[in-house]
């Protein structure tokens, strides 16, 4: 009986099948109602995300989703659904306008879809019926995808952003000149002053460098400060301080700084008249190795958006110890000479300054051009080839050239500089000399003379329009060189040394448009010529 009983509650007899009926049809008109006012509760504007599958499967869900389903799947696409739906409900969908929602969806994810044309008629997606409605897929839908492109790393959106600078300043020479409060340049002294000022604004807006924080002081992260070297240590003290220019994210960097000081290594490393470079050359390719093993920036373009600074005579032999950083890497020098593989398009050729005190108290100033009655100016230690020269044709020969190899007791260097129209100055052992820099602060015009020598900064600055060139083989012609110039012609020359001025100008903290500013800014139109990729290609621009 009790089985009997069990049986009967699952499986309803044809004698109560009208009773039964009546218990169904109270069951389902609640579930019906249930449903009905759950469909008026639910948000019309919700979004939902449409999944796609190679396959052609596709599911529906919340957009909140939609992450974790990119994640997992190769080729998602997400499609927003309120924006789908705003559009009109009795046409179908713009096909290309959906494509584009996608690839905007898919930008945000740092991902990338090419979807050709014969792959958008395929796409058949539409809505039907009254506002509001759903997006419905027919069921034999299928999205061919093919990843023709690769994902857009941070470097490539890095490079992306420096390509719209190169734009910006290949058209500057066609546009107007960009408006600057503190200073504007023109004139003949830039090879092209629009160019320039948009490059240095761009510079401004974006340039970033990474510093190493490997090495330990003096050799790393120190440097000379008050002597004939001071621009080694006064340009790695201000990277490490500096804000607007460093970051600490090598992924946003730009340029990469190795912070080591030649002239410490001389100091500190090297062995004093043992001849023996070695100490140094390791110094550096321990260095280089030590960056390369921890950090992957340096394989990844084998050096090229890495940069040294030296104004020691030994930077350019320190930084052939690693083949990569001599051919490949920014060499910031001094001693910029090309006859020693000095090439002006990828290094920089830095003025050599001799800041005894570390400041510019005293060393600014001068009278007019009307009030200078030397010609000429030169005194110095004998060494190298040319200064030995000059002197032999113009030492106590001529009371217009005044050249001393030491000068009179009572006679001050800066004031004999004050009153000359012309500072010669002649390359030592080494093509660089502190004279250039000191003649442009004492308003006197500079001759240079030296073979293989590159100038700073003549990427922007034309020289010949302020400074006067004479070979080593006219210094018998030299008098006569400069009274060929004419009084006007000289003038001009010393107003345009007065306007360049600044950009030699060394300031604590730095100033817009002085040395600081500007050797960055040559680093930075040597990184604009290259592009890195994540692949170990290094290409020129």
């Amino acid at each position: 009986m009790s089985g009997d009983r069990f049986k009967n509650c699952f499986l309803p007899t044809p004698a109560g099948s009208s009773s039964t009926a009546i218990k169904l049809l109270m069951i389902t008109v609640p579930l019906i109602l249930v449903s009905f006012f759950i469909f008026l509760l639910v948000p019309r504007n919700s979004s939902y995300w449409v999944y796609v599958s190679p396959s052609g499967n596709s599911s529906t869900g919340n957009f909140g989703a939609v992450s974790e389903e990119v994640s997992t799947a190769a080729e998602a696409v997400a499609v927003s659904g309120e924006a789908a739906l705003n559009r009109s409900s009795n046409k179908s969908l713009d096909v290309e306008a959906q494509v584009m929602e996608i690839r905007e969806f898919d930008e945000t994810k740092e991902d990338s879809l090419n979807i050709t044309t014969n792959e958008l008629n395929n796409l058949n997606i539409s809505v039907t019926g009254v506002p509001n409605a759903t997006i419905s897929l027919n069921e034999s839908i299928s999205l061919p995808l093919k990843r023709n492109r690769r994902v857009r790393t941070k470097l490539d959106k890095l490079e992306a952003r420096l390509q719209r600078a190169r734009a910006a300043i290949k058209d500057a020479k066609n546009s107007s000149q960009l408006l600057d409060p503190e200073y504007v340049p023109i004139g003949p002294m830039y090879w092209d002053a629009k160019a320039f000022h948009r490059s240095y604004m761009e510079m401004e807006k974006q340039f970033k460098v990474f510093v190493y924080k490997e090495g330990e002081p003096p050799v790393f992260h120190d440097g000379p400060c008050k002597s004939i070297y001071s621009m080694e240590g006064n340009f790695i003290y201000q990277m490490d301080v500096n804000t607007k220019f460093r970051t600490n994210d090598p992924e946003k960097a730009h340029a990469f700084y190795l912070p080591f000081s030649v002239a410490k290594m001389v100091q500190f490393v090297y062995l004093r008249d043992s001849r023996d470079f070695g100490p140094i050359r390791r110094t550096v390719i321990d260095y280089v190795n030590v960056v390369s093993e921890k950090y992957p920036y340096w394989n990844r373009s084998l050096g090229a958006d890495h940069f040294m600074l030296a104004c020691h005579d030994w930077g350019p032999e320190a930084s052939f110890s690693n083949p990569y950083l001599g051919k490949n890497s920014i060499r910031a020098l001094c001693n910029a000479n090309t006859s020693e593989k000095f090439n002006p398009v990828k290094d920089v050729s830095i003025p050599e300054m001799n800041l005894r005190t570390g400041k510019l108290t005293g060393l600014i100033g001068g009278p007019s051009a009307s009030r200078r009655p030397i010609l000429a100016f030169f005194a110095g230690g004998v060494h190298g080839p040319i200064r030995p020269i000059l002197l032999e044709h113009w030492e106590g020969k001529d009371d217009e050239i005044k050249v001393h190899k030491y000068l009179p007791k009572g006679i001050n260097y800066y004031e004999m500089m004050r009153s000359s129209k012309y500072c010669l100055c002649p390359s030592g052992y080494e093509v660089a000399s502190p004279r250039i820099v000191e003649a442009l602060y004492n308003g006197c015009v500079p001759v240079l003379i030296s073979k293989s020598y590159v100038p700073p900064f003549s990427d922007v600055l034309r020289w010949k329009s302020f400074s006067v060139v004479v070979s080593v083989e006219d210094i018998p012609r030299l008098k006569e060189i400069l009274m060929k110039i004419s009084s006007r012609q000289y003038i001009r020359m010393q107003r345009r040394v007065l306007q360049v001025r600044r950009h030699f100008e060394f300031h604590s903290p730095p100033k817009r448009f002085d040395v600081f500013h500007m050797i960055l800014h040559s680093i930075w139109l040597r990184r604009l010529n290259v592009r890195v990729s994540d692949g170990n290609d290094v290409m020129p621009n």
